[in-house]
């Protein structure tokens, strides 16, 4: 399999292994959405790790598969590619990408599906696509904008250059940087920390704000007080403040 899905303390690691650049072939997509799917589904995971292996996160699409393709077989494929990724990003649990060595093009892309993103000391983000002639085709040209802004991301899409970990980090497209060796542990701990709070509330949390970045404010606060009031009606809310009265704050302990 080019993509499995392994499940360890409430912590799903959707591995990319696809050696040796994990380039991301129409059967790797397919498989990331299915085990996406599954990830949803699966009351025993809580929180999501996206992680490519020690040296490598995903170096971008199969270019060799896609040459062969036509204006018309890409017609077909292009939105069956955006809808695996979308799959990913609306994973309703918290998702960390744990970026080592390249992630560009779909390998960015991927990245950027993610709540928060760990990169080694060793990464290298780009979306390089307009050296082929092309523009990203799997939510670059729009997560990238409403994460970096409109500037940075048109700075790296157009020049299709690549960052190190350092300045990904100082133009937020990674949120940390730790040494290569570390990552996928550290990201599993912050994956292992979230898989432990309250699912419900995290998962309305995630949803409001994605839902709310695609709107106005006055249908995002409508979005934000339509979860809030309706959490009222969960036993992690009662936990929650029952704990928070009894024994004070952050020592509730969630199902």
């Amino acid at each position: 399999m080019t993509v499995t899905l392994e499940v360890s303390g409430g912590v799903g690691t959707i591995r990319l292994d696809r050696p040796p650049m994990n380039a991301l072939d129409v059967a790797t997509q397919d498989r990331l959405r299915e085990l996406a799917d599954e990830a949803s589904r699966r009351d025993d995971v809580r929180a999501v790790v996206l992680y490519g292996g020690e040296k490598v996160f995903a170096a971008g699409a199969d270019i060799k598969e896609m040459q062969a393709m036509d204006h018309a077989a890409m017609v077909l494929r292009s939105k069956a590619l955006q809808d695996s990724f979308t799959a990913v990003a609306r994973i309703p649990k918290p998702v960390v990408a744990a970026v080592t060595g390249y992630a560009l093009g779909g390998g960015c892309e991927l990245a950027l599906c993610a709540d928060f993103r760990i990169a080694g000391d060793n990464a290298k983000l780009g979306q390089p696509e307009i050296l082929l002639g092309l523009i990203p085709g799997a939510g670059g040209t729009q997560r990238l904008a409403r994460l970096v802004g409109p500037a940075k991301a048109k700075d790296l899409i157009f020049t299709g250059r690549h960052v190190k970990a350092e300045e990904a980090l100082r133009m937020g497209l990674v949120d940390r940087v730790v040494p290569a060796a570390e990552v996928y542990e550290q990201a599993h701990a912050w994956a292992a920390g979230l898989a432990k709070g309250p699912a419900l509330a995290l998962r309305a949390a995630k949803e409001a704000v994605d839902a709310g970045l695609e709107t106005d404010i006055d249908t995002g606060l409508t979005i934000e007080r339509t979860w809030f009031a309706g959490l009222f009606a969960t036993e992690d809310r009662e936990r929650g403040m029952r704990s928070f009265v009894e024994e004070g704050p952050g020592k509730a302990k969630f199902l």
